[in-house]
């Protein structure tokens, strides 16, 4: 499937260390190799670190190919717009708007997406394009959706997945309402972090359709959570898997100023770090009282009035 433009897959060492953490199988292995990380990063990047708290200098890759190299195949997120473009210089903006998510997580949501031949896949948040790259060597082309919301996003995408031969639908749109045209899916994933799963995902999923999406409250505690949604489209329910750091959804992103302001130098007290991580909620026993749960043991159940985060069982709910 790829042209003319393909080029290795880099440095054996990321394949290799994906592989020992479990987040590349056999399965995504021959899409990792053939679509390269490389064909969907611009030349001018942020450089992050694994945990998602902040961007290292920019890395120029006329100035040193090098580094960029490394950058790009190392388990890091690469940063690519600040403040939705608005953002010029070689400086960090005030917000990272759009960029390259770490490969493990890329990895690690798809093995959660849990694709068959033939499904027919909905993505929020284009980004750079890789994650539909990824996808649409799998499953085809012809099978992917994927929505941008920033045109200027959208735009590179798409001259990306052209360089690297790969051809899924890129849709320049308000990503809450998915893409009906291409309905029903089997799967929807989003790159973006959410505070609301929109209802039309909902009613644009298969019945038994899965939607993994990165969840978490407007004070943190962001998870990775897998729905699987019932028969008729109005509900969705399921765990959490993993821990995670996304750019919001615009359209979900709330004004409130820098925790810094409140806590004048001091840091958190770490078990309201701990709390807000695992996102247990207050009023129920809190996070002592249930014999101090992990992340694991939450989910979530969606419907069209509620989002209700549950310990071990939807039958055990929490309130969000």
């Amino acid at each position: 499937m790829i042209g003319a433009t393909h080029v290795k897959a880099g440095p054996p060492g990321l394949a290799s260390a994906l592989v020992a953490g479990g987040a590349l199988t056999a399965e995504w292995l021959p899409s990792f190799e053939a679509v390269p990380r490389e064909l969907f990063v611009p030349d001018r990047i942020w450089p992050g670190v694994a945990d998602g708290t902040r961007q290292n200098p920019v890395v120029d890759r006329s100035q040193d190919p090098g580094a960029w190299r490394r950058a790009v195949y190392s388990d890091i997120p690469l940063t690519m717009q600040w403040d939705d473009g608005d953002h010029q210089g070689d400086g960090l903006g005030t917000t990272p708007t759009s960029s390259n998510s770490m490969p493990s997580m890329v990895f690690s949501m798809l093995q959660d997406l849990d694709v068959r031949p033939g499904d027919r896949v909905l993505e929020i948040g284009t980004g750079t394009g890789w994650n539909a790259g990824l996808l649409a060597h799998r499953l085809g082309g012809s099978n992917v959706v994927t929505v941008e919301y920033d045109p200027e996003v959208a735009r590179g995408a798409r001259e990306n997945l052209e360089r690297a031969g790969l051809a899924p639908t890129v849709v320049e749109g308000d990503g809450r309402h998915g893409w009906p045209e291409g309905a029903p899916y089997d799967r929807i994933i989003a790159t973006c972090s959410l505070l609301e799963i929109p209802p039309a995902w909902l009613a644009q999923t298969a019945p038994g359709g899965i939607i993994v999406a990165p969840f978490g409250t407007e004070y943190g505690g962001e998870q990775i959570v897998r729905l699987t949604v019932n028969a008729d489209g109005t509900s969705a329910s399921g765990r959490f898997t993993r821990g995670s750091a996304f750019m919001r959804l615009r359209q979900q992103r709330t004004d409130r100023p820098p925790s810094a302001d409140h806590l004048h130098g001091q840091e958190w007290p770490a078990d309201v770090v701990r709390t807000t991580t695992t996102l247990a909620p207050p009023d129920t026993g809190g996070w002592d009282g249930h014999g101090r749960p992990g992340p694991e043991r939450f989910g979530l159940t969606v419907a069209a009035d509620a989002h209700t985060v549950w310990l071990d069982s939807p039958e055990n709910p929490l309130g969000r």
